[in-house]
């Protein structure tokens, strides 16, 4: 097999009380990546589809750097013929803003590393895939964070235990649960927005935060949506972040009088993600989204979409 065609999912990071640990696999939108197996050693991006704003420097780009760390893997791997000439070429579309907040660098690092090990013959684990992304997301934020790769690559819902070592669960994932999305086409740096956050909290929004992570996970296991609306509460990092994002709290109360669960900030934003228990529900939040928007004279994006409990797909090239 010399060619694939990826489809790499967007991702909600944090899902409200879980910073930098819980994040979950969008149907919608998501990345195509057209991946090639090439004899010419080295890595080549031949072309970015709907993006202008990605890097030119190959070693600012998420998916370059990411897949540089696998191949440089590869080549150290007992087992390697150094006679062997192996290079990749690269084609994106790039369905998934730069700068979105759902995982727009993810896709394009978790999706090159996984055909990657396709074309390869399937060499490394899924963990091992995750580490070389998280490469890719320390050039695109400066941080080597696993919360939009690890759902993009293992698909569903995922919890990341510890980052050193590297231990990551996907977690039970209810079939009725939707997200909404709005996209406000603002920039937000993920390294700005880092930055501006508190290096030490109190011990008591430490426990409370703790306790809504805790309870996440009990609710989707036991699929207790009321459960679930509690726990989607940030107390350490939403109070700081939300000054970012315009009508930010009205959004949340309105979507959630229409029945939502309840949401927040995805990732560092700007788009802001809400959950709801079925389709319909999910619908008539993403309206409310809209007319809350559009007053505003931002322009914007909406998303509504099951969770994707696949992660990444791909089909053979011919």
């Amino acid at each position: 097999m010399k060619g694939i065609k990826i489809f790499s999912p967007a991702t909600v990071a944090n899902l409200a009380c879980g910073f930098d640990v819980i994040g979950l696999a969008l149907d919608f939108p998501k990345d195509e990546i057209f991946l090639y197996k090439s004899n010419n050693p080295g890595i080549r991006i031949h072309r970015v589809h709907r993006s202008s704003s990605l890097p030119n420097d190959p070693m600012k780009n998420s998916a370059f750097v990411a897949l540089q760390s696998l191949l440089k893997k590869y080549k150290q791997r007992q087992k390697f013929d150094e006679k062997e000439k192996i290079g990749f070429e690269i084609e994106l579309i790039k369905n998934i803003l730069p700068g979105s907040g759902i995982g727009s660098s993810a896709a394009s690092a978790a999706g090159v590393v996984y055909g990657a090990n396709i074309l390869l013959g399937n060499p490394f684990s899924a963990i091992q895939l995750i580490r070389f992304a998280m490469e890719g997301e320390r050039i695109a934020s400066g941080t080597a964070h696993a919360d939009n790769v690890a759902p993009a690559i293992m698909g569903g819902v995922t919890l990341i235990r510890s980052y050193q070592p590297l231990d990551i669960t996907k977690l039970h994932t209810p079939n009725k649960l939707w997200v909404s999305i709005i996209h406000p086409q603002i920039e937000v740096k993920t390294s700005d927005a880092r930055e501006i956050l508190k290096q030490k909290i109190l011990m008591t929004d430490a426990i409370r935060q703790w306790g809504n992570v805790g309870a996440l996970v009990a609710g989707l296991y036991r699929e207790d949506y009321e459960l679930i609306s509690r726990s989607l509460e940030d107390v350490i990092v939403e109070p700081i972040r939300a000054m970012l994002i315009p009508a930010f709290y009205e959004l949340q109360v309105r979507c959630k009088e229409i029945g939502a669960l309840g949401g927040g900030i995805s990732g560092s934003g700007p788009s802001v993600f809400m959950l709801s228990k079925g389709n319909y529900t999910a619908k008539k939040v993403t309206e409310v989204m809209n007319r809350v928007y559009s007053p505003l004279q931002v322009d914007y994006k909406t998303y509504t979409s099951p969770i994707n409990s696949q992660g990444i797909k791909w089909t053979q090239i011919l």
